[in-house]
Parts: structure tokens; C-alpha cells; sequence
């Protein structure tokens, strides 16, 4: 297991480290979650009123945010003091899982994938991959893979509840299938920094994404395999996400979509706007990726911003002029925001730290 980890590391450090460009014109999608009182069974089934009365995503778009995907994807989330809660509708012909083993490589089947970071600083996030067999793979992870980072397969999520419920038969060949529904329970306490930490997110936003990995399919001695080129390869996967990346790698943070969590009762109308002091921490990020992209050709740090853009930097009408520092252990590059005076800050190691 350890060694497939490993593997699967620095195949997505490589990605990551050839994906520097941010995607322009690509902006996070967004969700509110309201809050239910009613209790919420755990059975794939979403027979409940909130879920009814929850709105969908917006359906799933290819990972580089171009291409529509061949089956859809949708989710619905809500939430109350206890619980997440997150409902995905997986539209799939041949439903199919091979594994059953808790915290194995989940995505060598098709898997639904839950992307989680509180705070929104990219460091210390969490990942959730389920299979259609209800098998559950949970990590943590201390940074991007673009960074040294450290890969905690041994963390779970206390507590976690999921269903599936399949339209259709599991690993049946001879038939077709509508596909498979997913119910999950995260409770917030499993994502607590310290003991009691009252770490609901009332009237707050979280970074989050979902992902679905799809792999094309043979049927070898009746049973689904992933299918092969002619050489004996794995033909690569499809990655189907909420909101789109702009590259394929789930692992940037910063990219991932804003879930608001209403303290209103789900029924009520809030309008969510994704604020401007955000649209300044992606500046910030596009004078990381383009720090690194500066170290990568010239092997020395840029000292100055006009060394990394020549444009000037705005958002919405204000101009913002950020600040290079170097030290003896790296840069640092900040800016104090003219919407709430707050200072941003973003370090060599991509850590976005707010003051």
C-alpha cells in the first residue's frame, strides 16, 4: 500500500508541477447549504423534505473546464450542528466496484471524491473517495502535492456515515443501468484542530470540490475490468468535477469552489457573492505559480513583482500593488486589501496565511 501511495505522489507532483498556469477566465462556482432540523437517514434514498427542497449543482463539467462529460453529475448539500451532509446523483449504464477494502486507491474504480479546506489557505485539507460498492478511502494531507508534502493515509473521518443506492445492479454486465446515488454524513467534529473546538461554519463559506473519476471498461470473463490500450496501459480516467480546474489536478486548493453555510432553515432565499477579498487571494496566486514558473527558468527567485507581471493588477476597480520580500528561507509577497484592510500574505510553499 505504501509503495502505491508513493507512486501516486509523485505521478501528481509531476502533474502539478507542469500546471502552473491559472486558468483566466475560469471563476469557482458556488453553493449555499442550508440548515435542517429534520433528521436526515443515511440511506441513499433521499426521501427526506430537505433534500427535496435542496437545489442541485450545477451539473459536472470535464476537470479543464471545456468539455461536457458523457454521464452527468450533480450533487445537493445541507447541513445542521452535527453534520454535512452531501447527496450526489451519478448518472452511470454500467455500475460497477471491485473494491472493498477501507482506505485502498479508491479511484482504480470509478469513485465520487469529496475535497475539503476549511480555512482556505491550501495547507492541511481533506479528501473522501467512495466507490459504488460504499467503499471509503480518507485522508489528509498537510499541502499540495506541488509542495513536500505529507500524505496521512492512516487519518479517518469519525463517524462517517454513506450510503449507495444503485438504479440498476451492481457489476452486471447484461443489463444496463440508470446509475447509483451517494448519501454521506461528515461530522464537523472529525475536522476539529483541538479538543472541543467549536469549528461549525454558521454563516461562513468553505473551500470544497467534488470530483468523479470515470474509467472506460471491458468485460473479461464477465466481470468489468479498466480497459487497456494495446500495449497492456490503463487508458487514462476521466475527471468530472463541480467546479472546474483549469488543469488536471485536483490537488489546488485555491481553486476549488466556496460552499456557504446559511444559518437560515433550507426553504428560505440566500443569495451567496463570493467576496472581493477572495478575487485578491487569486491574484496572489497567480504571482506564486508565476514565481515558480520565474525559479524554473532563471533558477533564482524573482525580487521584484514587475519581474513576474508587467500588467497592472485589479480587482474590480481597485488597482492593488503587492509587496516582494525575499529572505534568507524564500519570498514572501503581501498586500493589504482597500475592501477590508485586512493584509495578505503568500509564501514560497504556497501557504496563504491573513492577517
Amino acid at each position: 500500500m505504501i509503495s502505491k501511495i508513493k507512486s501516486i505522489v509523485f505521478v501528481l507532483g509531476f502533474i502539478s508541477s507542469i500546471g502552473f498556469a491559472q486558468s483566466k477566465g475560469i471563476v469557482p462556482k458556488n453553493y449555499v447549504a442550508y440548515k435542517t432540523s429534520e433528521k436526515i437517514q443515511i440511506d441513499g434514498d433521499e426521501l427526506e423534505t430537505s433534500w427535496s427542497k435542496a437545489e442541485w449543482t450545477d451539473a459536472f463539467i470535464d476537470i479543464e473546464g471545456v468539455e461536457k462529460p458523457k454521464y452527468n453529475t450533480k450533487v445537493k448539500m445541507l447541513w445542521d450542528n452535527k453534520n454535512y451532509y452531501i447527496l450526489a446523483k451519478i448518472q452511470e449504464p454500467h455500475v460497477w466496484s471491485n473494491l472493498k477494502q477501507h482506505d485502498t486507491i479508491i479511484f482504480y474504480n470509478n469513485d465520487f471524491e469529496v475535497f475539503i479546506d476549511p480555512d482556505g489557505d491550501t495547507f492541511n485539507y481533506y479528501e473522501l473517495e467512495i466507490n459504488a460498492l460504499n467503499t471509503a478511502w480518507d485522508l489528509f494531507l498537510t499541502k499540495p502535492y506541488r509542495e513536500k508534502n505529507v500524505v496521512l493515509n492512516d487519518w479517518n473521518i469519525t463517524g462517517l456515515q454513506s450510503a449507495v443506492k444503485i438504479q440498476g445492479t451492481l457489476n452486471n454486465p447484461a443489463d444496463t443501468d440508470e446509475g447509483w446515488t451517494l448519501e454521506i454524513a461528515i461530522p464537523w467534529a472529525s475536522y476539529q484542530k483541538s479538543f472541543g473546538e467549536d469549528n461549525v461554519p454558521r454563516d461562513k463559506f468553505w473551500r470544497v470540490n467534488f470530483s468523479r473519476v470515470n474509467w472506460q471498461h471491458d468485460i473479461v470473463n464477465g466481470k468489468y475490468e479498466r480497459k487497456k490500450d494495446a500495449s497492456g496501459k490503463y487508458l487514462p480516467e476521466y475527471n468530472w468535477v463541480w467546479s472546474p480546474q483549469g488543469v488536471i489536478n485536483m490537488h489546488e486548493p485555491e481553486k476549488w469552489g466556496y460552499v456557504y453555510f446559511t444559518s437560515k432553515e433550507i426553504g428560505n432565499k440566500v443569495t451567496f457573492t463570493i467576496p472581493q477579498d477572495e478575487k485578491i487571494k487569486w491574484e496572489l496566486f497567480e504571482l506564486y505559480r508565476a514565481q515558480k514558473q520565474y525559479l524554473a527558468k532563471n533558477k533564482k527567485w524573482a525580487v521584484a513583482i514587475n519581474q513576474l507581471t508587467k500588467s497592472e493588477i485589479k480587482v474590480g476597480t481597485n488597482v492593488i500593488t503587492p509587496k516582494l520580500e525575499n529572505h534568507s528561507f524564500g519570498w514572501n509577497i503581501s498586500v493589504k486589501s482597500p475592501f477590508s484592510n485586512k493584509t495578505f500574505i503568500i509564501k514560497e510553499d504556497g501557504q496563504f496565511i491573513e492577517k
